[in-house]
């Protein structure tokens, strides 16, 4: 059994716990999700969720879970994803599987975003890659407005849930912040897997052992 399964389930657990009834949730995409939507649903609450992918929405539907499209509600009472790195200041990356966009949708509208993580995605700086969401139309452009800020590379038959180009940043960098409003304002990029800290709520970090730590802005990573 690989541990860090058992970080994941730790981490998803705790997160469950902390789902209210009668929330609306927003459920984010990815491995460690996928332990959460089962722990999720053996409670039974009475909950609205919205789903930042079709697998997301497919495997919360199996499992019973209400989903609802993310078009008429405009805030949530609580988003649930994981990242693929976690700075100490709680800048964190995420998008390996492509729907970075709709999961700061989802983050941004809720009252409480809450990132379950493993232990090995704590990291002590941000490195690439990054995950874009590039709009088909006029990408050459686009992409070459990007590569004046570094090193891309193509996700060849990979698309993001809303049909767009997914493109990594592998270039180097050193503030987060500001590759974040570079990518920001350069047209054509739809979304990025830099969620900065005002974004994140808490960071549940789960351990083999089925303990988890809580990180927040006033208690990061030591």
């Amino acid at each position: 059994m690989d541990p860090r399964e058992d970080e994941k389930r730790a981490a998803a657990q705790a997160a469950a716990l902390v789902v209210e009834d009668g929330m609306r949730l927003g459920l984010g995409t990815g491995s460690t999700v996928a332990h959460f939507l089962p722990a999720l649903a053996r409670r039974e609450l009475d909950v609205v969720c919205v789903a930042t992918s079709p697998g997301t929405e497919q495997a919360a539907r199996a499992l019973g879970l209400q989903v609802q499209p993310f078009d008429v509600l405009d805030r949530l009472d609580l988003a649930v994803d994981g990242a693929d790195q976690v700075a100490p200041d709680l800048w964190l990356v995420k998008g390996g599987g492509g729907a970075h966009t709709r999961e700061k949708v989802v983050a941004a509208a809720a009252d409480r975003f809450v990132v379950i993580v493993s232990s090995d995605k704590l990291v002590r700086s941000l490195g690439p890659p990054i995950p874009l969401d590039v709009m088909p139309f006029g990408i050459a452009a686009t992409l070459r407005r990007l590569s004046a800020l570094g090193d891309l590379t193509r996700r060849d038959g990979e698309v993001t849930p809303d049909g767009n180009v997914l493109v990594d940043y592998v270039g180097p960098f050193e503030d987060p912040a500001a590759l974040s409003d570079a990518l920001d304002t350069t047209p054509g990029v739809v979304g990025h897997g830099l969620f900065a800290p005002a974004l994140v709520s808490e960071v549940v970090v789960g351990r083999a052992d089925g303990a988890v730590d809580h990180l927040t802005a006033a208690r990061p990573l030591a």
